[in-house]
C-alpha cells in the first residue's frame, strides 16, 4: 500500500518540498486515497496513501508522533500490528490510531534499531527523529515493497518508486554499466544496490540503513536465514515436514487477511494460488473474490489455464472472474512499461497489469502464490544441482539461468558499456560459496530467495498491482514460512518434479489435478513470438535517434537478431529481441525528454 517519498539535506540547507511534491506526484497511483507532506528544516517527506488500515484521517502520512519526536512514512502491511500494539501499550504507550503506521514508530521508540525484528509483513518505510535530526531507512525481509535511493554530497532523496526521483530532477540518468551486464545475463535481474541508472541505488532488503544529518551513514543486514538443517528437526518425517509446512502457510495465509477492506485471490490454476484460496476457504473465508486472466493463442500456443482455475473456484464456491484479454495488447504495453521501476523483460508484466486493472475494481488487497517455487524447489534447474559441490554448482546454475556468458556480452554491448569482468557470474559465485548454505541446491535456493525472487517476480507483481491501486499480499514470503522451508532437506523439495513436500501438503486441501497437472507458467505469447506491430514497436524503439546516440548495444548484433527475431529464444525462453527492445522502450518512456518512438 502507498508511496513515501523523502529529501534529507546535508549542507544546512532547507529541504526541497516542491521536489519532494513532484515525486508524490508521479506516484498518485499507488495511494490514490489521501496525500501528505512533512518538513523540519533538512528533512522533507511526502506520501500518497491507499487506505487499507485505518480508513479514519488517524492514518493520514506522513504520521507526527509529536510526544515521541517522530516522523513516519510507510509503505505496506505489518500484519502483527495489534499485537505489537498491545505489547506496547503495556510498556505505557499510549494510541492515537488503529494504524499499523503508529505502531511502527513507538516499536522504533521502544526498540531502536531492532525494532525491525519484531516486524511481521512487507515494508518500507522512513523514519525521523526530530531532536537529533537522524534518519532511519528500512526495509523488508523479502525485498516486497521497494525503497529507491538518489544520493549526492549534498542529499539524499528516497522514494517508492524509481521514475519518481527521476520525476524530481538532477539525478544521473547515465546507464551502470554493472546493472547492464546484470540485466543481459540474468533475465533483466539487477540485484541491490544497483539499478539500470547510474544515480539511482535501490536499498537491499532486510537492511536497515541509519543516517545522521551530516551524511554519514550505515547499513546493516538484520535477516539472513541458514539454508543448513536444523538438529532440532533432524527425527523429522516427511510426514512431520508436510503437516509443518501446511501449517505454516495456513498462519501466513491468516496473517494476510488482516485489513479494514475485504482481500481477494490472484487465481493462475496453479498449485500455489489454488492452496491458498483452499487454505482461505478453511478459514472461513466464503463467496471469496477469485480472478484469473487469458490470452488469445499465437502460433498454436494456448494463452490461458481457466480449466484448472474453474476446478478450483467451483470447488471453494469463490466468486470468480474471468478475464480474457484479445490479441491487441499493443495499447496496454505502453501502459505497463510505463508502471515499471525498472525494466522488466518476463512477459507476464503486461499481464499483471491488465489483470491488476480488472481486480481494482471490484477490491483493493489480494493475496497471490508468488514465490512458492523459489522457496521450495518449483523450477527445472534445481535438480541437476542435487549431489554437485557448491564450488562446482556454478557452472551449473547459470547454464540454466543466465541468458548469456560475459564473452557473449561483448557481442552484444557497445565496448563504452562493457565491464572488465563476468560481474554477473561472480555474483552467482560469491552467493553459492559463501557460508550459511549446506548444499548446492540450499545455496541456488538462498541466491533465488534472496535476489532473483526480489528484483523479478516480487518487482513485477509489486508495480504491475500498485499501477491501479491495488495491494498484493504474498504468503508464500512469510519470513517464518521461509525460514522453515530453507531448513527441509532438500530431497524432500526436489520430489515429484519440484515442491515435493508442498505438494504432499496441498493434497490434504486442494484437489488432486490441479496439484499433478503439468508445470504452468503466465503465458503471453504475443510477446513471446515477436511479430506485426510488437516487431515493430520493438525495432523502431532500437533504431530511434535515443537509442542511437545511447549506443547500448552493437548495431550488428542488433540486425542479426531482427533477421530471424524468434528464432534464439534464451535459456528461460525469453524473446532475446524484446530483451533489448523492452529496455530500449523504458528508458525512452522514463527519461525526460525521449519519449516513445511510437
Amino acid at each position: 500500500m502507498c508511496g513515501l517519498t523523502g529529501e534529507f539535506r546535508f549542507d544546512n540547507r532547507p529541504a526541497d518540498l516542491a521536489s519532494v511534491g513532484l515525486m508524490c506526484d508521479a506516484m498518485v497511483a499507488r495511494g490514490p486515497d489521501d496525500s501528505g507532506a512533512y518538513a523540519h528544516g533538512s528533512l522533507a517527506l511526502g506520501h500518497r496513501r491507499l487506505s487499507i488500515i485505518d480508513l479514519s484521517p488517524h492514518g493520514h502520512q506522513p504520521m507526527i508522533d509529536a510526544e515521541l519526536g517522530l516522523a513516519v512514512v510507510f509503505n505496506g502491511c505489518v500484519y502483527n500490528y495489534r499485537e505489537l500494539r498491545d505489547e506496547l501499550s503495556g510498556y505505557g504507550y499510549r494510541f492515537f490510531s488503529t494504524s499499523d503506521t503508529e505502531v511502527i514508530g513507538k516499536a522504533y521508540h521502544r526498540w531502536g534499531e531492532d525494532f525491525v525484528d519484531h516486524l511481521i509483513g512487507m515494508f518500507a518505510l522512513a523514519i525521523h527523529e526530530r531532536d537529533t535530526g537522524r534518519l532511519v531507512l528500512a526495509r523488508d525481509r523479502l525485498g516486497i515493497k521497494p525503497l529507491y535511493l538518489a544520493e549526492t554530497p549534498e542529499r539524499l532523496r528516497f522514494a517508492s518508486t524509481l521514475p519518481a526521483l527521476v520525476r524530481a530532477g538532477g539525478v544521473d540518468t547515465s546507464i551502470d554499466p554493472v546493472a547492464l551486464h546484470h540485466y543481459l545475463s540474468w533475465h533483466a535481474v539487477v540485484p541491490a544496490p544497483h539499478t539500470i541508472l547510474a544515480g539511482v541505488r535501490k536499498l537491499p532488503p532486510a537492511t536497515v540503513r541509519v543516517v545522521e544529518p551530516d551524511g554519514a551513514s550505515r547499513e546493516r543486514v538484520y535477516w539472513d536465514p541458514s539454508f543448513t538443517r536444523d538438529p532440532a528437526k533432524a527425527g523429522w518425517s516427511d510426514t512431520d515436514w508436510e503437516e509443518a509446512v501446511l501449517e505454516s502457510l495456513r498462519v501466513a495465509v491468516r496473517r494476510r487477511l488482516v485489513a479494514d477492506v475485504p482481500v481477494g485471490v490472484l487465481l493462475s490454476g496453479g498449485l500455489d494460488s489454488s492452496l491458498v484460496v483452499g487454505l482461505l476457504a478453511q478459514e472461513g473465508q466464503t463467496g471469496l473474490n477469485t480472478f484469473s486472466i487469458g490470452f488469445d493463442a499465437v502460433g498454436g500456443e494456448e494463452g490461458d489455464e481457466f480449466k484448472y482455475s474453474d476446478v478450483i473456484a467451483r470447488e471453494f464456491a469463490t466468486d470468480h472472474h474471468r478475464i480474457r484479454v484479445g490479441a491487441d495488447l499493443l495499447p496496454s504495453l505502453g501502459d505497463a512499461i510505463t508502471a515499471m521501476s525498472e525494466p522488466m523483460v518476463s512477459h507476464d508484466a503486461v499481464a499483471f497489469y491488465l489483470l491488476s486493472k480488472e481486480v481494482s475494481r471490484h477490491v483493493k488487497v489480494v493475496q497471490s502464490g508468488q514465490g512458492a517455487d523459489e522457496v521450495f524447489a518449483g523450477y527445472h534447474w534445481y535438480p541437476p544441482l542435487a549431489g554437485v559441490g557448491r564450488a562446482d554448482a556454478v557452472g551449473t546454475y547459470a547454464k540454466a539461468f543466465l541468458d548469456r556468458d560475459h564473452a557473449a556480452m561483448a557481442e552484444v554491448v557497445a565496448p563504452a558499456y562493457l565491464t572488465d569482468g563476468a560481474v554477473s557470474l561472480d555474483f552467482v559465485r560469491e552467493h553459492f560459496t559463501r557460508d550459511g548454505a549446506e548444499t548446492a541446491v540450499d545455496a541456488a535456493l538462498r541466491l533465488d530467495t534472496q535476489i532473483m525472487l526480489t528484483d523479478d517476480p516480487v518487482k513485477r507483481v509489486d508495480n504491475m498491482t500498485m499501477a491501479w491501486g491495488l495491494e498484493a499480499r504474498v504468503p508464500f514470503l512469510d519470513h517464518e514460512l521461509v525460514e522453515l522451508a530453507a531448513q527441509c532437506p532438500p530431497e524432500l523439495k526436489l520430489a515429484q518434479e519440484g515442491k515435493g513436500v508442498l505438494k504432499e501438503a496441498a493434497r490434504r486441501v486442494i484437489p488432486h489435478e490441479v496439484i499433478d497437472r503439468p508445470k504452468g507458467y503466465f503465458p503471453v505469447p504475443a510477446l513471446k513470438y515477436l511479430q506485426g506491430p510488437y516487431l515493430e514497436l520493438v525495432e523502431d524503439a532500437l533504431h530511434s535517434a535515443a537509442a542511437r546516440d545511447r549506443g547500448l548495444f552493437r548495431p550488428e548484433y542488433v540486425d542479426r537478431l531482427r533477421q530471424d527475431p524468434n528464432a534464439d529464444l534464451t535459456p528461460l525462453r525469453g524473446n532475446r529481441l524484446w530483451q533489448l527492445g523492452l529496455l530500449e522502450l523504458w528508458l525512452q518512456t522514463q527519461l525526460p525528454g525521449e519519449g516513445v518512438t511510437r
